[in-house]
């Protein structure tokens, strides 16, 4: 278990860089619909860390092959991206940008 708090961590600055990325958007001139994919686009990388974080234990059925990981990391970012919108973080986020916007 202490072993896994070093990638946590990992996972955590990178969550952190890609915040700021976020940051450097200037909202003031976006239509609502980029500003909507904007926000979904943040709730993915939330979502992304989580399943990141929180997949790491998982048990192998079937061993590990070389681009096991490689295969596990694609297959959570696709979930991640398919699933965002639906938390209610881009919705959260949205709105209070919009809010920002007047």
């Amino acid at each position: 278990m202490l072993n896994k708090i070093p990638e946590a961590s990992n996972e955590l600055t990178m969550l952190k860089l890609r915040q700021n990325d976020f940051q450097r958007i200037d909202t003031s001139k976006l239509e609502d619909s980029q500003l909507r994919e904007k926000t979904d686009q943040f709730e993915s990388i939330i979502l992304k860390t989580l399943l990141d974080v929180s997949m790491q234990d998982s048990n192998k059925l079937f061993g590990e092959d070389p681009g096991d990981k490689i295969y596990q990391s694609m297959f959570r970012e696709e979930i991640s991206k398919i699933s965002a919108g639906g938390l209610g973080i881009s919705e959260t986020l949205f709105n209070y940008l919009k809010e920002q916007q007047k």
